[in-house]
């Protein structure tokens, strides 16, 4: 049976859904709408659905025969503090927010599996249909493991689904092990005396620190970090100053790191404790760092992955799922949710990946061509997991 075509009649109201989801996005703990457009379509096709975990989270539930068995299958729902800058009809109404990297595809995507298992699935045990909020630097999957949703809902696995712009429509790309890297970030505050821009003198300059400390920043990855592993250390923001006149009395940087090992991530974090340090002795000012480890590496597990191969495998071919992809230093908070279960993270080809294909950028939008794959993949990994 080609599971694809089997899907086909569900795309024109997959479209529906996923460009209503487009044109009304909501940020991380804030998906209300979103909740609750996921909370009624689920129970309409015949599932349970359980609200509030994470604050806006859904978990819907479908059961059948009498199996005590259970997988999970997650998507996440949030979308990003971006403005859209599309000409799209169904452009983000919610001026400042926009779902620039996919996340109402495969919301989308993981509500037509529902759909199409609850009406023609043939699988013995439990899914949990996992909809996760605030994956977006907020952490909303940390929440629902605090929250223990895998003492509520025992499942012996889980899985979750990403496109990817680059890889061609019905190409399916994972690895075994670390995939995505840990998601740090940092603060930085120069202080000082400020002053008259025109006798820097008799005063402090913050800006130069500031410059310093950039390029400084830029060593720890070239110098101190082994070439065979891999680190990130990016300056995302700098703000400072009012007048062309006046020195300010306070810089301020924040950024994020990137790493694969404990041993990176306690190396890049020293460094950059040291070099501002260092910086603020020289020149005589007063320096403050906040570091914070927001999310762990995500760690594929073996027998998971796999697994997550042969169904991929099955529907488009061994030749069109992609094992060997070295790790991305984009990062994922369902790493949070493979520290507890063994499971399986695999990426999903989205097509070009030209102006306005690329995530996290405002022209996005999401391939609707990719959402009966996807639905394809979901559907045949639960029955595969689950049979009758």
């Amino acid at each position: 049976m080609d599971i694809i075509k089997c899907i086909g009649p569900l795309v024109p109201e997959m479209k529906e859904w996923r460009r209503y989801l487009h044109a009304h996005p909501e940020t991380a703990f804030q998906e209300i709408n979103t909740s609750e457009f996921i909370a009624e379509k689920l129970k309409s096709f015949g599932l349970e659905a359980h609200k509030g975990m994470a604050k806006t989270g859904v978990i819907g539930i479908l059961k059948r025969g009498s199996k005590d068995d259970a997988i999970g299958l997650r998507a996440d729902i949030d979308a990003l503090a971006i403005h859209e800058e599309s000409y799209l009809e169904y452009k983000s109404q919610n001026p400042g927010k926009m779902h620039a990297c996919g996340h109402d595809g495969h919301t989308t995507m993981l509500l037509g599996a529902a759909k199409y298992l609850a009406e023609r699935g043939k699988f013995n045990g439990a899914i949990y249909f996992i909809f996760q909020p605030a994956e977006e630097n907020e952490g909303g999957g940390r929440v629902m493991v605090e929250e223990g949703i895998f003492d509520k809902y025992p499942m012996r696995s889980i899985f979750a689904l990403h496109n990817y712009p680059g890889l061609p429509v019905g190409y399916f790309a994972i690895r075994t092990g670390p995939f995505a890297a840990a998601y740090d970030v940092f603060d930085i505050i120069i202080k000082c005396k400020g002053g008259h821009a025109g006798t820097p003198h008799v005063a402090q300059d913050p800006v130069i620190v500031a410059a310093y400390l950039i390029a400084m920043l830029q060593t720890i990855v070239s110098r101190n970090i082994d070439p065979i592993d891999t680190a990130v250390v990016s300056v995302t923001t700098v703000h400072g100053g009012t007048e062309y006149n006046v020195l300010p009395d306070t810089v301020s940087l924040s950024g994020t790191t990137r790493h694969f090992t404990p041993h990176a991530q306690d190396l890049v974090e020293a460094r950059i404790k040291s070099i501002a340090a260092g910086v603020a002795s020289s020149f005589g000012m007063n320096i403050e760092v906040k570091y914070q480890r927001r999310y762990p590496p995500l760690v594929n597990s073996p027998q998971e992955t796999e697994q997550a191969v042969e169904t991929a495998a099955e529907m488009v071919g061994r030749e069109n799922v992609l094992t060997n992809i070295p790790p991305g230093s984009s990062s994922e908070d369902f790493a949070f949710m493979l520290q507890k279960k063994p499971g399986a993270y695999m990426i999903i080809g989205a097509g070009t990946a030209d102006a306005g294909h690329l995530l996290h950028q405002s022209k996005y939008d999401f391939n609707d061509e990719v959402l009966p794959i996807g639905v394809g993949y979901w559907v045949a990994m639960a029955e595969s997991l689950l049979p009758p």
